[in-house]
């Protein structure tokens, strides 16, 4: 069970109370079980079983009173839209929203019910999986990654309410800093000065004037938001991190400038059929994973983490990409 403050779990008369309203009294047992489903990071999630038998899922999105880092705020109904876009412009399994609540109400949180899928979960047996098989579903993951690449958005930054003028370098500019202002807000110690990591994007920045088509993006599609059953992917879980921008910064090209630290990316690729290749495009993958380990370092602060484990890995990594954008490779 994956342990962090963010995580609003709630008593069994409140998840009554959601599924009523979701499904209707009639459809709520009176013994409701819910099961906590412990593999994520950040929001908490149940599944309960209704009385016609259907299983399904609900999240919660965190309590009002903990602090998250700025790109957190209001992610689950970032979320919603993500899924109903999914599900509108492409063939990509995700599951089916049945119920979004934002009243709070009933909890001091948004919170929404979806179907639930039986399957396991890549990112739990892929240790497990022998290599031919696990490079499957990689591939796999990369044709599906490419084909949510195809929808295009009206902006650049979050898909609610981003600004139609804003450049690709403002976006992805102002991102970094609002993570370094979280990570300075807490006093997170990064191993080098904030001001350093700063100029380091400065200089350079001129190879995100390339990017001028916003596209959707999931950013954190890693091998623990993917289902998979019977050699195929069911379902892709977790969207509350979509935004429209670059589709070099999607997870699945993080190994290709990180050599190491993310796995063997030759799967994904063959799968999305391309990689960074140019100077300027293997730079912004530069910048992108220097944005996501910022973010790793950071949130553990912000998630309550008691295993250093995390930060002390990321600390390790933002060192490398430092030095490998300083020497431009």
């Amino acid at each position: 069970m994956v342990e962090s403050i963010t995580k609003n779990r709630q008593p069994v008369d409140v998840l009554r109370a959601m599924a009523t309203r979701a499904y209707g009294a009639d459809q709520v047992p009176d013994d409701i079980e819910a099961e906590e489903l412990g593999h994520g990071w950040f929001n908490v999630a149940y599944r309960i079983r209704l009385r016609d038998g259907r299983q399904v899922a609900v999240k919660i999105a965190p309590p009002a009173g903990v602090e998250v880092m700025t790109y957190e705020r209001d992610m689950m109904r970032t979320e919603v839209h993500a899924l109903a876009l999914i599900r509108r412009e492409t063939t990509v399994r995700v599951p089916r929203v049945h119920h979004h609540d934002p009243s709070r109400e009933l909890c001091d949180a948004d919170y929404f019910f979806m179907e639930y899928v039986d399957a396991a979960n890549l990112g739990i047996v892929m240790d497990r999986l022998p290599a031919g098989e696990y490079a499957r579903y990689a591939e796999a993951l990369g044709a599906a990654n490419r084909e949510l690449n195809q929808v295009r958005g009206g902006h650049f930054g979050p898909l609610l309410g981003g600004d139609p003028t804003a450049t690709w370098r403002t976006v992805f500019t102002g991102m970094v800093r609002d993570v370094l202002r979280d990570g300075q807000r807490r006093g997170v110690d990064l191993g080098v000065d904030y001001d350093v990591v700063r100029a380091v994007l400065a200089g350079h920045a001129g190879c995100l004037d390339e990017v001028v088509e916003p596209v959707l993006v999931e950013w954190d599609l890693w091998e623990s938001n993917v289902l998979v059953d019977d050699g195929a992917i069911v379902c892709l879980i977790d969207h509350e991190r979509a935004f429209f921008g670059d589709p070099l910064m999607e997870a699945g090209f993080a190994a290709t400038e990180l050599a190491g630290a993310f796995g063997d990316p030759a799967p994904f690729l063959r799968g999305y059929g391309r990689r960074p290749v140019t100077t300027a495009e293997r730079t912004r993958r530069r910048l992108y994973n220097l944005y996501l380990i910022l973010v790793m370092a950071i949130e553990t602060v912000y998630r309550g983490h008691t295993d250093p484990t995390q930060y002390d890995q990321a600390r390790t990594r933002l060192a490398e990409v430092l030095a490998g954008l300083r020497a431009g490779r």
